[in-house]
C-alpha cells in the first residue's frame, strides 16, 4: 500500500500541563515517533516553560530549565521532528490568571480561564510570553497561539460596556484580540506564522470574518476528536458544541472563501474521551483518524497543511490527569500508521506490532495487557492491570464475598462485631489481595518515577490507586479491631459507695 500524502505534516502534541515527562524519556520516545510516521511536535509547555523576570512565578515546581528546552529541541532535530511551540494567549489561561499578580487581567473576576482583551496589560503579558518562548525556539516556522474555548468572553464588566456600543458584538471582540496577538507575532517574529484553534471562528459570519483581517494573519486548526465526523460537504453549518456538531468540509470551504490560505486538522490519540480516562479507547481514535483522511479527500485540494494528533493530559489546568503518555503510545502508533498508509489493514497492523515489539495480536485493543517493549511499556502494562482489575477485585471482596456481606457488613464493622470463625474466612483472602496489589503498585510507582516527576507520580497514584488500597486496608484494620477480646468490665471502686 502506498503512503498517503493527505497530510504532509503529522505532528504529535505533547501536553505538558499534566505529567510532563523527564527529558530522559523524551530522548527515547522521539525516535519512535519518527519511525511511526511523525515529522513534527506541537509542544504545549504551559507552566513547564522556564519563564523569566516577572513571569517567573508561572513556572511549575519541576519546570524545564532553559538548557533542558535546548536539549528537547536538539533531540527533536536528531529525530527530524519539527517543533511548533504553543502559547495560550486568550482562553485556557488558568496557569497565568490563577496567580494574584495577574488576577486583575481576568475577563470575569472570579474565573481564571479567559484573558480580558480590553486591557493593554493583557497584550503586554502575552507578548512577553511569546517573546520568551520564541527566544528559545529561534527559527520556528509556526507558533500556536491557542485561542480555543474562550469561555465567558463578553461577560466581564468592560466587555459588557463595550458590547453596548453600536456595531460591537462578541465575534468582533474575539477577532480583535486574535488580530492583535497575531499582528504582534508577525511584526516581531516575521518568519513565524501563528496558528489558532478554530472553534471560536466557526460561528462567525463569513463577511465579518473576511473583513476582520484575521485570515491574512493566522492559519486555523480545525479540531474534532469524535468517531463520527461528517466527512461530506452537505447540509448546513450548525452551531458547534463539544462534541461538536462539526462539518469540516463545509468549514474548510468557508475558511478558504474568507481568505485563509492554509488550514490544519487536529485529531486525538488520547485525552479526548473522558476527563479521568485511564486507558485510551483505541478503536475510537482509529475511526477518528480514518474519517479525517476522508475529510482531506473530500475537501478543497491542497488546503490542509498537516494534522496535529493531540494527546491531552488534562482537560484544563485544574482537571485531573487523563491517559498518561506511555499508556497512549499504542494508540498513537496505530493512528500514525493509519495516516501514513491510508488505512489500518492487516499489513499496517503488523507494522505497528513490529514497531512496538508487541506480543499481543490486538494492538488496537485498549484492554490488552501485553504492552510490548517500547519506551514506557512497563507503565502501559501496569497501568492497564491496575485500571482493569484493582478496583473490581476490591469491590468483589467487599461487595460480593458472602462472608463479608453476610457477617462483616458496614453495621458489623462500625460496632467491631464478628464471629471468630468468619475471621478465618475473610482475613486470609484480604491479606492475599493486599499483598498481591501491594507488589504491583510498588512496581508501578518505580516505573512511573523513571518517566515522571514526583508530583505527577503522587497525583496519579492518589487518584487511581489509593482509594481502592485504602478500602482494602480499612477492611483489614476493622477485622483486627473486631478480633480483639472485649475489655474486661471495670471492678467496683471506692467511689461507688459500696463496701470494700
Amino acid at each position: 500500500m502506498s503512503d498517503s500524502t493527505a497530510f504532509k505534516m503529522r505532528l504529535v502534541h505533547l501536553d505538558l500541563k499534566g505529567a510532563p515527562p523527564k527529558i530522559s524519556y523524551l530522548s527515547k520516545i522521539f525516535p519512535l515517533f519518527r519511525a511511526l510516521g511523525a515529522n513534527g511536535l506541537l509542544i504545549e509547555y504551559e507552566d513547564m516553560f522556564p519563564y523569566e523576570g516577572h513571569l517567573r512565578l508561572l513556572r511549575a515546581k519541576h519546570a524545564y530549565s532553559p538548557s533542558e528546552i535546548t536539549e528537547i529541541l536538539r533531540l527533536a532535530r536528531c529525530s527530524e521532528l519539527e517543533v511548533i511551540p504553543l502559547v495560550q494567549t486568550f482562553g485556557h489561561m488558568e496557569f497565568v490568571l490563577k496567580h494574584s499578580a495577574f488576577a486583575c487581567l481576568r475577563e470575569v473576576a472570579v474565573f481564571p480561564n479567559t484573558l480580558n482583551p480590553h486591557k493593554a496589560e493583557s497584550l503586554a503579558l502575552v507578548s512577553t510570553m511569546i517573546d520568551q518562548v520564541l527566544g528559545l525556539h529561534k527559527g520556528a516556522r509556526w507558533l500556536h497561539i491557542g485561542c480555543d474555548e474562550v469561555y465567558y468572553l463578553g461577560e466581564g464588566e468592560a466587555s459588557k460596556q463595550w458590547l453596548q456600543q453600536e456595531q460591537n458584538n462578541q465575534a468582533k471582540l474575539c477577532l480583535s484580540h486574535i488580530r492583535a496577538v497575531a499582528s504582534y507575532v508577525l511584526s516581531q517574529h516575521p518568519s513565524t506564522k501563528p496558528l489558532v484553534w478554530d472553534d471560536m471562528l466557526r460561528d462567525i459570519p463569513q463577511d465579518q470574518l473576511s473583513a476582520s483581517g484575521v485570515p491574512q494573519l493566522v492559519e486555523p486548526v480545525l479540531w474534532d476528536y469524535s468517531a463520527d465526523l461528517d466527512v461530506h460537504a452537505k447540509g448546513c453549518l450548525h452551531r458547534a458544541t463539544h462534541p461538536p456538531a462539526f462539518h469540516p468540509v463545509l468549514l474548510m470551504e468557508k475558511y478558504r472563501e474568507c481568505g485563509f490560505l492554509q488550514l490544519w486538522a487536529a485529531s486525538a490519540f488520547k485525552g479526548a474521551t473522558g476527563a479521568n480516562q485511564a486507558l485510551p479507547p483505541v478503536q475510537h481514535h482509529l475511526r477518528n483518524h480514518a474519517q479525517w483522511l476522508q475529510v482531506a479527500g473530500n475537501g478543497p485540494a491542497d488546503t490542509l497543511q498537516g494534522i496535529i494528533l493531540t494527546g491531552w493530559q488534562r482537560y484544563d489546568h485544574f482537571s485531573v490527569l487523563c491517559e498518561l503518555l506511555p499508556v497512549g503510545i499504542p494508540s498513537l502508533a496505530a493512528c500514525l500508521q493509519l495516516l501514513l498508509h491510508g488505512g489500518f489493514a492487516e499489513d499496517v497492523k503488523l507494522r505497528v506490532e513490529n514497531y512496538l515489539r508487541a506480543s499481543s495480536p490486538e494492538v488496537s485493543d485498549a484492554v490488552s495487557e501485553e504492552a510490548g517493549s517500547f519506551p514506557g511499556s512497563d507503565v502501559h502494562a501496569l497501568v492497564t492491570q491496575v485500571s482493569l482489575h484493582l478496583g473490581s477485585s476490591v469491590d468483589s471482596l467487599l461487595e460480593r464475598n458472602r462472608y463479608v456481606t453476610g457477617w462483616f457488613s458496614p453495621y458489623h464493622r462500625r460496632r467491631k462485631l464478628i464471629h471468630p470463625v468468619m475471621l478465618q474466612h475473610i482475613q486470609p483472602e484480604a491479606l492475599s489481595l493486599l499483598g498481591r496489589w501491594g507488589t504491583v503498585v510498588q512496581q508501578l510507582e518505580m516505573a512511573l518515577q523513571c518517566i515522571f516527576y514526583p508530583d505527577a507520580v503522587e497525583e496519579w497514584l492518589e487518584e487511581n490507586v489509593h482509594p481502592s488500597m485504602q478500602r482494602l486496608q480499612g477492611l483489614l484494620q476493622d477485622l483486627t479491631e473486631a478480633a480483639l477480646p472485649p475489655p474486661l468490665p471495670a471492678s467496683p471502686g471506692r467511689d461507688t459507695g459500696q463496701n470494700p
